[in-house]
């Protein structure tokens, strides 16, 4: 078999169909590629690995840019990678798959999901890519995304919560920290999963006869429940559990109705303390750490 002649005529029709952009030429040019990397991985055993470099010269020569040594390599991976399943997921182009064929399996499965679920960008899945997303979700959650079994409201708070500094702030008191929080509360709220929704920051309630503050009170579509975020800048402390502890008992018997469920407790700290985790009863309660980036 002539390899070249074979993986030059699908680039060339590859390049004729990309004049027009639509779900099914994603699909055709997903193929080609794959087809490509066969024809590669194929003929690399043949004639060894420099026909890599031989190959990219004589293709950018004939037909143009984008036959890099570098993305010849990517397509003999998607082969190698996706040869064992049936299908390709046509709801992510070559670009996003570029950015995790040569992640393990299932890191790779997992920006697989999140993309088709949340339709992100190319530049969008580089962002979550770059803060190490699936590195950040408890070992339980990738277990379940593994088995496809349910998850909940839990599962998918990251940890470290990382949380933008785009001022550069020297010194980080609560109400900085709550401030740079709302200065992009969308990302932040990615931080914690997905289907939530910003109520009130410095929610008033009134316990007995003195007025107490929430630091950020949100709500999940999904889970039909209210979720209370209280910021702190410290280690956690125990006391810690009992004020957030008291803010729930609140929006339970005095805001949640009866279709919805209890009220989970987030607490953002400097240093988590499992040895207080530990010995907290109430497993609504959930303690993450943050970091500041730029």
């Amino acid at each position: 078999m002539n390899y070249y002649n074979e993986i030059k005529k699908e680039l060339i029709n590859n390049e004729i169909n990309k004049q027009v952009k639509n779900y099914f030429l994603n699909k055709n040019e997903l193929e080609v590629y794959y087809n490509v990397g066969k024809l590669l991985d194929a003929a690399g055993k043949h004639y060894g690995e420099g026909i890599i470099k031989k190959y990219s010269a004589k293709l950018t020569f004939e037909i143009g840019k984008g036959y890099s040594q570098r993305n010849l390599r990517n397509m003999r991976q998607f082969y190698n990678v996706f040869r064992k399943w049936q299908t390709v997921s046509a709801k992510l182009n070559w670009s996003h798959f570029c950015q995790i064929i040569w992640f393990d399996e299932d890191k790779m499965l997992y920006y697989i999901k999140i993309v088709e679920e949340e339709h992100l960008s190319v530049r969008q899945l580089h962002d979550r890519v770059k803060t190490n997303e699936y590195e950040r979700l408890p070992e339980n959650t990738k277990r379940k995304i593994i088995r496809k079994e349910e998850t909940t409201i839990n599962d998918f708070i990251k940890n470290p919560i990382i949380i933008r500094n785009a001022n550069n702030y020297d010194v980080i008191s609560e109400k900085v920290l709550q401030k740079l929080i709302l200065e992009d509360i969308e990302s932040f709220m990615k931080e914690l999963g997905n289907y939530f929704c910003f109520i009130a920051s410095e929610y008033r309630i009134k316990i007995g006869n003195n007025y107490n503050y929430i630091d950020l009170l949100l709500y999940n579509i999904k889970y039909k429940c209210y979720i209370i975020i209280e910021l702190k800048i410290t280690e956690l402390k125990k006391e810690h559990i009992g004020q957030i502890h008291t803010y729930m008992n609140y929006i339970d018997k005095n805001i949640r109705s009866f279709d919805e469920n209890k009220t989970i407790g987030i607490i953002i700290c400097k240093k988590d303390n499992r040895y207080i985790m530990e010995y907290c009863s109430d497993k609504k309660i959930i303690s993450k750490e943050y970091m500041l980036i730029k």
